[in-house]
């Protein structure tokens, strides 16, 4: 499937002119600053200084919060540990919390497409995760209470794989990352930043299942990112 073809199948319409130049990357901090209150206590603290195989057990592992008592099995993440692009979504859904790996179903094919459709590919530079690691029941929203508990694993991610540009997917991950009230209509278009990244805010692809008029939107957020991160390198 070529180019044209991809945004076709994503129902894209024209690329839209940029709303704003990008602001500049400021100097990576040498830690992740927590956007919820973070307790710093033994759990922190051991997970602040995890290797990726030890993560990946933690995570399996954890029963921080009632998400682990209905859960099939926790889902840390996929693809590359040294990624520059590090796209975060919710949670894990019914075929997340079947295979283990994030975005493998509708969503998730969608997610692909909009990957490909500016010159990515799931696992080549790219690497995905999600605020939660647990799935909510029945797809529910994740409290607050799930989100600090899960807070220590992603920041950790982040830590580890330093990537050069963190993508949103969707208003929870948008808030729990930049710790405010997020409106996606509003935060689009522009590099936030998160302790010294920039961060780009976008629609979650489940959404743009249901929204199909929004898809254009994300077309032109694609086209952001890609213009940011040329100007990052």
């Amino acid at each position: 499937m070529n180019r044209d073809q991809i945004l076709k199948e994503m129902g894209l319409g024209p690329i839209w002119k940029l709303r704003q130049p990008p602001k500049k990357k400021k100097d990576a901090a040498s830690a992740v600053a927590a956007p919820v209150d973070a307790r710093t206590d033994t759990r922190t603290a051991a997970i602040a200084a995890m290797g990726w195989a030890e993560l990946q057990r933690a995570v399996a592992d954890c029963q921080a919060c009632a998400l682990c008592k209905t859960r099939k099995q926790a889902v840390l993440g996929v693809g590359d540990p040294d990624a520059d692009w590090l796209f975060i979504g919710e949670g894990p859904g019914a075929d997340e919390d079947e295979r283990g790996e994030p975005f493998v179903g509708k969503a998730g094919q969608l997610l692909d497409n909009m990957l490909a459709a500016i010159d990515l590919k799931r696992g080549e530079r790219v690497y995905i995760a999600n605020a939660v690691k647990c799935r909510p029941p029945d797809n529910r929203t994740p409290e607050p209470g799930e989100t600090a508990a899960c807070w220590p694993f992603l920041a950790r991610q982040i830590e580890l794989i330093q990537p050069k540009l963190i993508v949103t997917l969707g208003k929870p991950a948008a808030q729990t990352l930049l710790q405010q009230e997020v409106k996606i209509a509003d935060a689009r278009g522009q590099v936030h930043d998160f302790a010294g990244m920039p961060l780009i805010v976008t629609y979650h692809p489940a959404y743009l299942l249901r929204s199909l008029l929004d898809k254009a939107k994300a077309w032109e957020d694609l086209c952001f990112m890609r213009k940011t991160m040329k100007e990052l390198r």
